[in-house]
């Protein structure tokens, strides 16, 4: 079974262009729990920023659902993730967490479709 999670699982979750909008800790916390174990992509973006675009633009190639956190209107939740996660603030920044923990994150120019699928793949050969 391929790594990463299905769309039937976000079913109660707002999806739009494949993402699912953490507005609150509390949707956070159900995002992370949905998982059911499997990988889980987040991607931090600011509404306000030309390279954070481009990365929203790589984000919504992506073929699986992906947590999504816009700084400017859920900015608890990002702070709760720099808090929970250990990690840094940037936007744009897209991180894979596995059981509660990142496994991998990217950010600014890095921030691409198929660098985030080629470690979801390493990622799940590591279970």
């Amino acid at each position: 079974m391929e790594a990463g999670l299905s769309d039937e699982r976000f079913d109660r979750f707002t999806m739009n262009n494949g993402f699912i909008e953490l507005r609150d800790v509390a949707a956070l916390d159900d995002f992370l729990a949905q998982s059911n174990g499997d990988p889980v992509i987040i991607f931090k973006h600011s509404d306000s920023c030309g390279i954070s675009a481009r990365a929203y633009t790589q984000m919504s190639e992506l073929k699986r659902p992906v947590g999504l956190i816009t700084v400017q209107t859920a900015p608890a939740v990002s702070d709760e993730i720099r808090k929970r996660m250990g990690l840094a603030h940037e936007t744009p920044q897209v991180m894979i967490v596995h059981h509660g923990q990142v496994a991998w994150t990217a950010s600014h120019g890095q921030v691409k479709a198929a660098a985030v699928e080629a470690a979801l793949e390493e990622v799940g050969r590591r279970q």
